[in-house]
């Protein structure tokens, strides 16, 4: 049978006291439970490990060799618990999420800094990437959480709705039409149109509004980057359509930004957590966080807004 942690603390206690009576007064229990704690390991040791007398309490070799091994194995103790305590709270530990691109470069990087500096020390791993491929880290649990699109619902996923954005009509700045305050997706079908590429959750919902308007609108072009649209809108190789959270990744590039109507058009984004699954105590910390800007209205792009609940 091993020592218990118990009976290790009693004896590490009278040990440094050199008196059962301080050592119970510090433990806060009878002198006699600490008698019995101490008795019972020495019998399970099989050695004497105080000399007593109505007065002292002295070491024998054996006790200072065994007072060696209680402080290493009670501080360990101490010092797990407290690491324990620190992950269970959220203060310590991982808190892996997935995203899409624009929601990790744009709406992710001041709330992921309030967090980090609540919370130093959990490290933050966040994997961008299209649409399905961050369902896909959500339902093999590399990730925690995500914040996405939704495309086929699923009762492997829970989800709660977060945030919407408006797609707007994007335009080279010389463009004829972006004298325009407001477009419909028939001005833009009659333009060439740059088109995200076909994975992405954006190309569905620009089909789908082209459907909408009873319109056709072959791509001109595609391009899987945002930037490298924003370039090509820029050179003047046609116009676009993208969501809010998406434009401030569009690059240097001289372009505009008009109302598109005829549809309106919003991208609604996600909390998407794995079905039955106890999220660990940091992302739950940082959802924590998500909800305060969601429901303290935190400043987001303009054509952004939270959806209330």
């Amino acid at each position: 049978m091993d020592a218990t942690l118990r009976q290790l603390t009693a004896y590490l206690a009278v040990a440094r006291e050199a008196s059962f009576t301080a050592a119970a007064a510090q433990l806060r229990v009878s002198q006699s439970t600490l008698s019995r704690a101490v008795a019972d390991l020495e019998r399970l040791l099989g050695v004497r490990l105080l000399e007593r007398d109505t007065r002292n309490v002295q070491l024998t070799a054996a006790g200072e060799e065994t007072l060696r091994v209680a402080e290493q194995i009670v501080d360990a103790h101490r010092s797990g618990m407290k690491e324990l305590r620190r992950y269970l709270s959220g203060e310590s530990g991982v808190m892996a999420m997935a995203t899409l691109p624009s929601v990790a470069a744009v709406l992710l990087p001041r709330l992921v800094s309030a967090f980090r500096r609540q919370r130093p020390e959990v490290t933050v791993r966040i994997m961008d990437g299209l649409e399905r491929a961050v369902i896909g880290r959500v339902l093999s649990g590399d990730a925690d959480f995500a914040v996405t699109t939704i495309g086929a619902a699923s009762d492997r996923l829970d989800h709660r709705p977060l945030i919407r954005d408006r797609f707007r009509a994007v335009l080279p700045e010389s463009h004829p039409l972006a004298d325009r305050d407001e477009l419909t997706w028939e001005d833009l079908a009659t333009e060439p149109f740059l088109a995200v590429g076909p994975q992405s959750s954006v190309r569905r919902l620009t089909d789908a509004a082209f459907a909408q308007a009873g319109a056709t609108a072959a791509p001109a072009a595609e391009a899987s980057n945002v930037a490298t649209l924003g370039g090509l809108v820029a050179a003047g190789l046609g116009v676009s359509a993208l969501p809010a959270l998406v434009l401030p990744l569009l690059g240097p590039g001289r372009v505009v930004q008009r109302d598109l109507v005829g549809p309106v058009v919003e991208r609604r984004l996600d909390v998407v957590v794995r079905a039955h699954r106890t999220l660990p105590p940091a992302a739950a910390a940082f959802l924590e966080v998500l909800e305060e800007a969601r429901v303290g209205g935190r400043e987001v792009p303009p054509g952004a807004s939270w959806i209330a609940r």
